[in-house]
């Protein structure tokens, strides 16, 4: 039985403005309006706009929200202050991610958890099976708002036409309630392509109206819509894990590089934590597979799946790869044995299709913005 993709409440908009449409996690999503190498340059140099309504938020609120948090994700979500937002990680008992999320405290007893588009059931799932004992409400807040976000160099610029927010005290990883075009939105200073920007939730029937507002506040520096190609090869830059790539269920933060997340120094249990402290130590005394950055000498573009290989052995795999519009060269994220891993090392090469093409070892990211 096939289900119609789910719409958001932008769809109309993308598709008066010539959008390619694609199913992304069973949402028709925009993949891009014209050129995605232009879309790309847009964001890096000046503005990008983009249709994120398929996350998924999930609001926990109620006297025990933060310690249904604590025990349900590997971060220390007690110490989140209000108005502030935190990178995490929800696990199997096994220690395997399930996902990786940002969540954000909106008040003294209530966050918002941001999932992504193809976990955000699973999530949901968990938290709810994992609230039991805990006076705390698990709520799908996933049809309660459309998310867009603007990013790149002139973003602050732009935003700040159209709102009332205090932009200037806005920290990254903060968020705050402000009048967007006239009407309310969570401001967040996040985002997932290496650039400063924000996020924007507000309710779908204002989606448009905002959209609207940043094109023709943007108009004059070089503000254009954006879709999900250039957000990967953007965030593939900035060296961003994206799940089902460089995260999955197979995976521990530890093997990802990403152990920093799970924070054992915070009270009482949580899912998965025995499973983790094995992770941590198996980690230290033999390291696992690291993640690191591979950039082409050819022109061939790596795709997740390839094998990494070195002196005629495979030596990893790669996550990811594309074409880096930046750089102009093909790039990669692989998980390679620590053998391997050091920027620099000589004779990594990549197998596509028979040949071993030669590939630097660099460290990730492979972009960083100028502050």
């Amino acid at each position: 039985m096939s289900t119609a993709p789910r719409l958001t409440a932008l769809d109309a908009l993308h598709r008066s403005l010539g959008a390619t449409m694609t199913d992304f996690a069973g949402w028709d999503m925009p993949l891009r309006y014209a050129s995605e190498r232009d879309e790309h340059h847009a964001v890096r140099t000046r503005a990008g706009l983009f249709d994120l309504s398929h996350m998924g938020e999930i609001t926990v609120t109620g006297p025990q929200a933060v310690d249904l948090l604590d025990y349900a994700l590997v971060g220390n979500i007690s110490t989140v202050g209000n108005g502030r937002a935190r990178y995490t990680m929800i696990c199997q008992e096994d220690g395997g991610i399930l996902d990786d999320l940002i969540v954000y405290r909106l008040g003294e007893t209530e966050y918002m958890v941001v999932a992504n588009a193809s976990n955000a059931q699973v999530v949901l799932d968990a938290l709810v099976a994992r609230a039991g004992g805990f006076d705390a409400e698990v709520r799908d807040d996933r049809d309660a708002y459309a998310l867009i976000a603007i990013q790149g160099p002139e973003s602050p610029g732009i935003l700040k036409s159209v709102t009332d927010a205090d932009l200037d005290g806005l920290k990254y990883y903060a968020g705050l309630p402000g009048t967007v075009a006239g009407v309310p939105a969570l401001i967040a200073r996040t985002g997932y392509t290496g650039e400063d920007g924000f996020e924007l939730f507000l309710k779908p029937e204002h989606a448009e109206g905002v959209w609207k507002a940043l094109t023709e506040a943007g108009e004059g520096v070089g503000l254009i819509p954006c879709g999900l190609s250039c957000r990967d090869t953007l965030r593939l830059e900035a060296g961003m894990p994206l799940y089902g790539h460089e995260l999955t269920t197979a995976l521990t933060p530890f093997d990802a590089g990403l152990g920093r997340v799970v924070k054992f120094e915070k009270p009482g249990d949580f899912v998965g934590r025995a499973a983790l402290e094995a992770a941590a130590e198996r980690a230290e005394s033999a390291p696992p597979r690291k993640l690191v950055g591979l950039i082409a000498e050819g022109r061939r573009v790596p795709r997740a799946g390839f094998q990494v290989v070195a002196g005629g052995e495979v030596v990893g795999e790669i996550t990811s790869g594309a074409p880096s519009p930046t750089l102009g060269k093909p790039i990669a994220m692989a998980y390679v044995d620590a053998a391997h891993a050091a920027p620099g090392t000589a004779g990594v090469g990549v197998d596509i299709r028979g040949t071993h093409e030669p590939y630097e070892v660099v460290a990730l990211p492979f972009y960083k913005r100028q502050k």
